[in-house]
């Protein structure tokens, strides 16, 4: 894996002892634990790199031979016998290698992660947070990116997240010995029942702050407004909810982050409503332009768009723009928009305009004939729906 020297990458002397070992290890398995960086590869492979020194340096024998004889000696990166790990190994191989060297709790990950399988030392998680973000139809139809400020715990500067002085004020817990987990063994009628829990007394963290920062009050985070960035897909729908890995609250004590929780509130349209990916609209026109036709201009999305009302068309008439709807979140498909011509009938007329019109009636061209007239309302709403 890493041609690295094992001791430059924890960070300890050639003679470090044991504990040293572990706690230098402890440290860089927190900040580049992947929950904590998630799709980041840098991070992915730094806590690798520490797991691969961890596991040679730990164990008498390879580190002897390390010492002895570099990567070499250990089959590591610069020799040819193929030393790697991944994360499979990292989770479970230390087990086997082991065993109970850290007060029963199985592998170095099993004592700090916990979680599933694994036991001991627990990692704090941050808790999610909640924003609604107002968007327009106009921003649903392109991928948009917003700057959203919120109020959130933050990692404390003062004493880079551990909640303890200067960084550096623990002591090891002297109910569980640093482990982070009790052991209890309870007689039944079944015989011995042993049980293992988070320690009561440090909260399963192995360490306990001799002496608190002042700053967050040895909780190892503080409130403060953060400004964050995110990308929203096109085609969201209001009340949808998005989720940011890692945007919510940082954990206490060096934990790793919540995610931030995005709920879509869509700003209704002046004109246009939206049903599904399709966007209706309605449009009304004069008796005039109605008999004889005309041009018309429509809202849509992107502007403006023109469109041919032919002569004679009746009221009702739905007319398609096909692509000027919305886009699909899961797909390239896009709605359509639907313009639905309304006639206007005048409420108050001349007298001229109701002779004019008193002349047409008798014209049989402005009498109804069932036999040339559009399809029925329901037929048409068939038609365009199906």
């Amino acid at each position: 894996m890493s041609k690295k020297d094992y001791y430059e990458i924890l960070g300890v002397s050639r003679n470090a002892s044991e504990d040293e070992l572990k706690k230098a290890y402890r440290q860089l398995a927190l900040k580049y634990h992947p929950d904590r960086n998630p799709d980041n590869k840098e991070s992915e492979d730094k806590f690798k790199e520490a797991a691969e020194a961890y596991d040679i340096l730990s164990n008498a024998e390879k580190r002897k031979r390390y010492d002895q004889y570099g990567h070499a000696g250990v089959g590591g990166a610069a020799g040819t016998n193929g030393y790697s790990m991944d994360m499979n190994d990292i989770f479970s191989h230390f087990g086997d290698i082991f065993g109970d060297a850290f007060g029963g709790g199985g592998s170095p990950f099993e004592s700090m992660f916990g979680g599933g399988q694994r036991r001991g030392r627990r990692v704090n998680r941050g808790s999610n947070l909640r924003v609604k973000v107002k968007i327009t139809l106009e921003e649903i139809a392109h991928c948009v990116k917003k700057k959203i400020k919120v109020n959130k715990f933050v990692s404390c500067t003062e004493c880079k997240g551990t909640g303890a002085k200067d960084g550096k004020a623990f002591n090891k817990c002297s109910t569980c010995h640093g482990t982070g987990q009790v052991t209890r063994v309870t007689n039944t009628f079944l015989g011995q029942m042993q049980t293992t829990s988070p320690c009561p007394h440090c909260g399963g963290e192995g360490e306990i702050i001799s002496v608190k920062c002042v700053a967050c009050s040895g909780n190892g985070v503080v409130k403060a407004e953060d400004v964050i960035t995110i990308d929203i897909p096109a085609g969201v729908e209001d009340g949808m909810h998005l989720s940011v890995s890692g945007k919510g609250n940082d954990g206490a004590r060096g934990g790793v982050p919540g995610d931030l929780i995005i709920v879509i509130e869509e700003i209704e349209h002046p004109q246009l409503i939206r049903d599904g990916q399709n966007l209706l609209y309605e449009h009304f026109i004069s008796i005039p332009d109605a008999t004889l036709g005309t041009s018309i201009e429509v809202p849509t999305l992107d502007g403006k768009a023109k469109i041919k009302i032919e002569p004679g068309t009746q009221p009702g008439k739905v007319l398609r723009l096909r692509g000027k709807g919305l886009p699909h979140i899961q797909s390239y498909s896009k709605g359509d928009l639907l313009v639905n011509i309304n006639v206007w009938m005048p409420k108050h007329l001349t007298k001229e305009e109701k002779s004019i019109l008193e002349k047409l009636h008798q014209s049989a061209n402005f009498k109804p004939n069932p036999v040339d007239s559009d399809k029925s309302f329901f037929s048409k709403m068939k038609e365009y729906f199906h």
